[in-house]
């Protein structure tokens, strides 16, 4: 048993960059597809995933300092930082509850799948840390490791249906024919759009406003994603009280990530794709009638530039959001250069509508700032079995599942330290997921009215 431990634990540690390749190599084998073109799909995976590495990092290492500027500026003290989820995913893998998560979620899966409960083949292996961190939380919460591990199955159970519910956005608005996108991420974001853009579409005048790249386009060069990409890096630079030239540089730095994180994306999609149709082909000749979508990381979506140009607005939205949370102690980040993974499946759901998005995004950003601070202690705690803080020293949050409503949920209903604030987070989220299964039932009503619909001859 430590023998297989331990191998999974290695597997882990490779990183997604080489983890996903491996997986997508071997998947391909399975499904009969050459050793060459097996070969081949998993590296242009893995080419993708170093991509976006060198990109976000890009985005990390110069947008982190100018969002420690922009608050330094504005006169905000916040003495915990926002690690990101570069600095929760590790602490996550180290928790005695992770190397269990991988078999646990992929049972889930399977068992979801053969009660027909979900159509999702989730192979994003990497991204289950972030069903261990929820029951990596609930554990240290409430001492029971049998406790953790029905947190895992829980948000995994959970993750599985929203790559349901949003694959018909996944489709329509990203073009990701077959993909879903189980994320623990996006995941718990997205249902937060659905009534948000119920409640916009019935107010006159807001209804129609529609701040979309594409319109922007009317204007000519001037409406060119590389430009929008670069006006946004000089407002941040201005708003971190940059010289001329570190304005300038940032302006330049992310007219480059709007531009290149869809060419990196694209590299994945070469190497998916073929995998996909296979996967799709094997399914139905297997499961007659029944459609199945793979199950990725939600990386795949940053290659829309809307998502990209909504991410790089919400920099200085969420340090401002960060100064009017009461009680808030901590200062955005670590996760601040990827609040794409944010809101990502929110902009396919505003089809594009930053103006819905940023609405949608305050929101969020809002309460995954309040569920953090609740979540400081534990966080810490996290980090502290794992060695990468010293105890006492210093407490560590994070806005990605730190600030989760579903891991707040499912440790709160486990071990309750604040009713008020379960009894707020959590029925307005259950509204939010009622709202999400009722819009993908009509969602799929008007799929299937269009598809029975026959033109006349006449």
């Amino acid at each position: 048993m430590d023998i297989l431990l331990a191998c999974v634990k290695y597997f882990v540690d490779l990183g997604p960059a080489v983890m996903l390749p491996i997986v997508i190599f071997i998947v391909a084998l399975i499904l009969g597809q050459s050793f060459g073109k097996a070969l081949k799909c998993g590296l242009s995976i893995g080419i993708g995933f170093i991509g976006i590495g060198l990109v976000i990092g890009l985005m990390l290492s110069n947008l982190a300092p100018a969002a420690k500027a922009m608050s330094a500026n504005f006169g905000l003290s916040m003495n915990v930082i926002d690690i990101g989820w570069p600095g929760a995913a590790p602490m996550t893998w180290a928790s005695s509850i992770a190397l269990v998560a991988i078999p646990i979620a992929i049972l889930v899966n399977i068992i979801m799948l053969t009660l027909r409960m979900t159509r999702v083949v989730n192979i994003d292996i990497w991204n289950i840390w972030h069903f261990a961190f929820t029951g990596a939380i609930i554990n240290i919460a409430t001492g029971s490791y049998a406790l953790g591990v029905l947190g895992v199955a829980l948000h995994a159970a959970y993750a599985y249906k929203i790559g349901d519910w949003f694959a018909p956005v996944t489709e329509e608005y990203f073009g990701l024919e077959g993909i879903a996108m189980p994320h623990g991420d996006s995941g718990w974001f997205a249902p937060i759009s659905v009534p948000v853009n119920w409640l916009l579409d019935r107010i006159p005048i807001i209804r129609d406003i529609d701040i979309n790249l594409e319109h922007f386009q009317k204007f000519g060069a001037l409406g060119d994603p590389s430009i929008m990409g670069g006006v946004l890096g000089v407002i941040i630079g201005i708003l971190a009280g940059y010289d001329l030239r570190g304005i300038l540089t940032l302006g330049v730095q992310m007219a480059a990530v709007i531009i290149l994180m869809p060419q990196v994306v694209k590299h994945i999609m070469a190497g998916l794709m073929p995998v996909s149709e296979t996967a799709k082909s094997v399914l139905k000749k297997r499961f007659k009638n029944s459609t199945f979508y793979i199950g990725l990381d939600c990386a795949l979506l940053l290659g829309d530039p809307s998502v990209v140009a909504a991410s790089l607005l919400f920099i200085p939205i969420t340090i401002f959001i960060a100064a009017i949370v009461p009680g808030n102690q901590i200062l955005p980040f670590g996760d601040l250069p990827t609040i794409g993974f944010f809101i990502a499946l929110a902009v396919g759901v505003h089809k594009g509508n930053l103006f819905r998005t940023l609405i949608t995004g305050i929101i969020v950003m809002f309460m995954a700032i309040w569920i953090s601070n609740q979540m400081i202690g534990l966080h810490t705690i996290l980090g502290e079995n794992a060695g990468q803080i010293s105890a006492g020293v210093s407490q560590v949050a994070s806005l990605d599942q730190g600030g989760s409503p579903i891991t707040y949920i499912l440790s709160q209903i486990m071990h309750n330290t604040d009713m008020g604030g379960l009894l707020i987070i959590g029925i307005s989220y259950i509204f939010c997921i009622i709202c999400t299964w009722v819009w993908h039932r009509n969602q799929i009503a008007k799929t299937t009215k269009s598809s029975h619909e026959i033109p006349s001859s006449e």
